[in-house]
């Protein structure tokens, strides 16, 4: 893979529609050549406007978009060698799968003899060999993404966009998909920037992932850190599940945080952006972080609890208690022999590591 760092460079790039409202609020973000980079969002956050202005179909109000060292944020979109996959998959459909292929390169005037093996190595390369005669309507939706992915990587773009790809698809096919993409793209090294509100689909398919809420990105890491290190309390939010218990800081010492939570337990977290003594904050747990004691291990913070239920799940169970003020905080385990049987209204003892726990300011919950 090429370590260039400035092969898609977004620089303070900002999106309006009526002068007043800034829909996207400088935007930076370097993309190495062959990174898989994910937008990740909710609903109106501004990721698929950037997606849109990437691919010239929003203008740029302010800043500059480079490919390649060259700016195209005035580019035509068919000049920019882009390829694009959308949810509604966006092919022909009074063309067979072969001449849908075929069209980007027909456009580009390439030989017919170059085209045919064009075609046909592509429909194998996403195992649709055979179907080349048929029409998208003889096919499933699965197939049908992928016609349009080939369709997208035909013409060898220097970058590939994919909006929502797997939206319209049930979620065993939406998994295979992932791996279908995600296979291609580890074989022929193609840049993309991929769009999904689906936070799953972003962690198990992206090299980074840009987390985006009200036009400005939250943190752009990788899988891992956005999941075990998130930097604000509305990435902890929508990145999984997250146990988020009121409290105030009592003191800071290095990288740890001590809080006291409402129920009047002290715990000890680790270092995020709630670094003020006697600022109101919330302590952040993810559910498999915590256990039910007794257990061997030592841990730092230890909670009273009463369990109320909990959800069979299959692989795994959630239990549910109440701390002694109320908050809900819910624990999974997996749902083999050590799980715990319990009794509606038991006292327990619930504890966890303070490096998984973490102390930031109020948010507006992102759900």
């Amino acid at each position: 893979m090429n370590q260039n760092p400035a092969f898609l460079d977004f620089r303070n790039v900002q999106k309006s529609y009526d002068q007043r409202t800034l829909v996207v609020k400088n935007f930076n973000l370097s993309v190495r050549q062959g990174e898989f980079v994910t937008l990740l969002g909710p609903s109106g956050s501004g990721k698929s406007t950037v997606l849109m202005m990437l691919a010239g179909f929003e203008s740029v109000t302010a800043g500059d978009i480079m490919l390649a060292g060259k700016s195209i944020a005035h580019v035509a979109p068919y000049k920019r060698d882009i390829g694009m996959v959308f949810q509604s998959y966006a092919l022909f459909p009074h063309m067979t799968l072969e001449e849908n292929l075929a069209y980007p390169l027909r456009l580009r005037k390439e030989p017919a003899d170059k085209i045919r093996e064009a075609v046909q190595r592509h429909l194998e390369m996403v195992e649709l060999g055979a179907f080349g005669k048929r029409t998208p309507a003889q096919l499933s939706g699965g197939q049908r993404q992928r016609v349009a992915l080939a369709r997208a990587l035909i013409f060898s773009p220097r970058l590939v966009l994919m909006d929502e790809p797997l939206g319209a698809l049930d979620k065993k096919l939406r998994e295979q998909m992932q791996l279908e993409i995600t296979r291609l793209h580890k074989q022929l090294g193609f840049t993309v920037i991929y769009v999904t509100h689906d936070q799953t689909e972003a962690l198990t398919m992206s090299d980074r992932i840009a987390v985006f809420n009200n036009g400005i990105v939250q943190q752009c890491d990788v899988p891992e850190a956005l999941y075990e290190r998130p930097g604000n309390g509305f990435v902890a939010d929508f990145i999984g599940e997250n146990n988020f218990l009121p409290g105030k800081v009592e003191g800071v010492d290095g990288d740890t945080v001590r809080v006291r939570i409402s129920s009047g337990d002290v715990v000890t977290t680790r270092r995020a952006d709630a670094t003020e003594t006697g600022a109101a904050c919330n302590v952040s747990v993810r559910p498999e972080k915590l256990f039910i004691l007794p257990n061997e291990h030592p841990f730092d913070t230890q909670l009273t609890a009463t369990f109320t239920t909990q959800l069979y799940v299959g692989d795994f169970i959630r239990y549910f208690f109440a701390l002694p003020d109320g908050t809900e905080i819910v624990v999974k385990t997996l749902n083999d022999v050590s799980a715990p049987k319990l009794t509606e209204g038991q006292s327990v003892r619930l504890a966890a590591l303070s490096k998984d726990c973490a102390a930031f300011l109020p948010h507006k919950s992102a759900h």
